[in-house]
């Protein structure tokens, strides 16, 4: 019995070759950047990062070996510096020798800090390593600059629940590395559940569908039959009762009803989607979003009640819960409306795309490693908390991004951006 065979079913189906590679179409497809790089061999350093179970290490692994390189692997939990020193010298031996480059695929790469970091800057900028990292956290707040500066960097997504099924159909009848040695039942609805409860991590999936198999007795004639209750009893989660078509209604009525200030419908359909089996974050996520799109800065504290709800959840969990998620629910619908925010979020992404040259004027200019003196600005502290002067580029000196409803706290903002304006 091979080490592999003992793996975990996600880690014997990880896709050896970019072909096979499930998800991450924004990345991986017919002429992208990343395929063309990877097929001649001309990626270069980089880190992936994204949520778990997306296909960052898959993806890491496959590179190596398309690439037909040496790679060593070293998981930035259990690693130090020497690990990386020996790797490095390692590599070089194998460059100078054979001509062969090195990939060094770090996992949970943020985790490293700068001591083990700066240990492979040198090889990075000689080309004697090819770094690959990975990560679940954004590397541009977790990382030394250091490293983020020579390495590209690529952003994974939750794979949508069609590319999961079709990894867990996959496993189910791979015969080598899969369950297809298994006379497993397995219906669609299982495997939509395990999808669904999964939110977008194919590993998660296919290890309750190995729990769900391996341990389920046979029947008479040997079938292993994998029910709803039992892929419930896996996922410790109940199966959605409605479809897809009902459940996406029941969503999209929550969020009317909180942008239209009906606190009984909001309350009403929040309780009919995890009564109906629908996780209790997405719930309090949808809640976030509306809080800041739909009451914005008509009531701020919307945001704050709608975070705390979400908090709540994950300390106390189900059903107590649910109270706090009521409490803010009700707020949210209650607190006086304005999508203000949103509309000039819009309108200075637009202008930004637009921008030809910013033309930052001259005294918001960054002073410090300037040889001439940027002067000319003046200090609102000086002047009581405010005094008139541009901030704009030139472009859009007189634009107006942010424009208050008369909404609630709104009303006032009126008032304090026309006392700014002069009028």
């Amino acid at each position: 019995m091979t080490r592999r065979s003992l793996a975990p079913l996600s880690e014997r189906m990880r896709s050896d070759k970019l072909e096979d590679f499930i998800g991450q179409k924004h990345l991986i497809h017919s002429g992208s950047l990343l395929s063309r790089a990877i097929k001649a061999d001309r990626l270069g350093s980089c880190i992936f990062y994204g949520p778990p179970g997306t296909g960052k290490t898959t993806l890491a692994h496959i590179i190596a070996e398309t690439t037909n390189s040496a790679y060593a692997y070293l998981n930035a939990v259990s690693s130090g510096v020497a690990d990386a020193k020996k790797v490095i010298e390692d590599a070089k031996a194998r460059l100078e020798l054979y001509g062969k480059h090195t990939y060094l695929l770090l996992d949970e790469c943020h985790r490293w800090n700068k001591a083990q970091s700066d240990c492979v800057l040198s090889a990075i900028e000689k080309g004697e390593i090819i770094f690959i990292g990975s990560t679940t956290e954004n590397p541009y707040v977790t990382m030394t600059k250091a490293i983020v500066s020579r390495c590209r960097i690529f952003e994974f997504k939750h794979l949508t629940q069609e590319e999961v099924l079709f990894g867990l159909k996959r496993a189910l009848n791979d015969k080598e590395k899969g369950l297809g040695n298994y006379l497993a039942d397995v219906s669609d609805d299982v495997l939509k559940h395990f999808a669904w409860v999964s939110n977008g991590d194919l590993r998660t999936a296919l290890n309750a569908l190995e729990l769900a198999v391996m341990t389920t007795n046979p029947d008479s004639n040997g079938v292993i039959k994998v029910d709803i209750s039992i892929a419930e009893e896996v996922t410790q989660k109940r199966a959605l009762s409605v479809d897809e078509s009902l459940y996406y209604d029941l969503l999209s009525a929550f969020c009317k009803s909180l942008r239209g200030s009906d606190p009984d419908a909001g309350v009403y359909y929040a309780m009919r989607l995890i009564n109906a089996g629908c996780d209790p974050m997405l719930v309090a996520r949808r809640l976030l979003v509306h809080s800041a799109e739909d009451v914005g800065m008509a009531d701020p504290n919307a945001f704050t009640m709608a975070s705390n709800a979400v908090r709540a959840i994950e300390k106390l969990g189900m059903p107590e819960g649910r109270i706090p998620l009521t409490e803010a629910i009700i707020y949210v619908c209650l607190a006086p409306k304005s999508n203000a925010v949103v509309n000039a979020m819009y309108a200075a992404d637009e202008a930004s795309k637009q921008a030809e040259d910013d033309n930052i004027p001259y005294y918001l200019r960054d002073a410090n490693y300037k040889v001439e003196k940027v002067s000319g600005y003046k200090y609102p502290h000086d002047y009581g908390g405010w005094v008139e002067q541009q901030y704009l580029p030139d472009a859009f000196k007189d634009a107006e991004f942010y424009k208050p409803s008369k909404n609630g706290l709104e009303k006032d903002i009126i008032i304090l951006k026309k006392t700014k304006k002069g009028v």
